[in-house]
């Protein structure tokens, strides 16, 4: 019988910030590590296929944060739901799994936990794989700055927010910008809506998109650490982005002149479209700079 090399993959739930956080992992136990932070408004499970391909070879970690998918989600009364506060649990999360050498992949609401983690922890950080992940001004499209415009006291910003947590702007988040939709698997916009539309969910995520406008102010901060640590970086990007656009990925070379850059005829979550182009640089970049 011919062996594939497909992984096992484990679904498990930590203790982390008083939460039980839900998580996916795979591969060797002395694999390198490669902890994928996902986006807004989904979940570890957008990894689902990146852990088919490179389960098998790297420990991979995808935790769901407090609020997402599986994870806990106390209402806004009972936990201030901040980006300060997403990297708290994250950070809390590594040390409950004894994780203090990796690479992150980051991507959307990943960037700015993920960043804040290795401004933290630099010893932490071992590489990054940014996937439309965003850290300078020049990245973000005039729909993502009416997005951070939505700040606490601003007459009608959280309507406008409510405005967006639909299915039609889910699935537009996932098909806007690809080069073919039929590539893009409606599971992913539909499980999703069916997290946002919970008890509560919306709440909370009114709450973040609130906050959103806080990240600007970290970003000489995290530059400053691209500049100072120079960590190896990949950068996967879908140039159709609707929110982060090419010029915000290009701008990390800028401050890590060293780094790979891809770009990809694809949206928001590239991934979806072009992961045979993408595991690949994603497996060799590991194996070439995480020993």
């Amino acid at each position: 019988m011919t062996e594939l090399a497909l992984p096992h993959i484990r679904h498990r739930y930590a203790e982390a910030g008083g939460l039980r956080i839900f998580y996916r992992e795979a591969g060797p136990a002395d694999a390198p590590v490669l902890l994928l932070l996902h986006g807004f408004p989904s979940a570890s499970h957008q990894f689902r296929r990146l852990f088919d391909a490179l389960g098998s070879r790297f420990r991979l970690i995808a935790p769901d944060y407090p609020g997402f998918g599986f994870s806990d989600s106390p209402a806004p009364a009972d936990f201030r739901y901040s980006f300060d506060a997403l990297a708290d649990v994250v950070e809390d999360f590594c040390l409950a799994l004894g994780l203090d050498r990796f690479a992150m992949y980051i991507f959307d609401f990943g960037a700015p936990v993920g960043l804040r983690l290795a401004t933290r922890r630099p010893e932490w950080i071992t590489g990054l794989v940014v996937q439309n992940g965003n850290a300078y001004e020049e990245g973000l499209s005039g729909l993502a700055r009416d997005f951070i415009a939505n700040r606490p006291g601003v007459e009608g910003a959280e309507e406008r927010v409510r405005g967006l947590l639909t299915l039609d702007m889910t699935r537009g988040q996932y098909e806007g910008g690809t080069t073919d939709p039929a590539a893009v698997a409606p599971d992913s916009w539909t499980l999703d809506q069916h997290f946002l539309d919970l008890p509560g969910r919306k709440d909370i995520q009114v709450e973040l998109a609130l906050d959103y406008h806080s990240n600007l102010g970290h970003y000489p901060a995290w530059q400053e650490w691209l500049r100072t640590a120079q960590p190896p970086t990949l950068i996967v990007w879908g140039r159709g982005d609707a929110f982060f656009t090419e010029p915000g990925a290009r701008a990390y070379l800028r401050d890590v002149p060293q780094a790979e850059l891809h770009l990809f005829d694809t949206g928001h979550f590239a991934l979806e479209e072009n992961l045979p182009e993408i595991a690949p640089l994603i497996a060799d970049f590991l194996d070439r700079t995480q020993k």
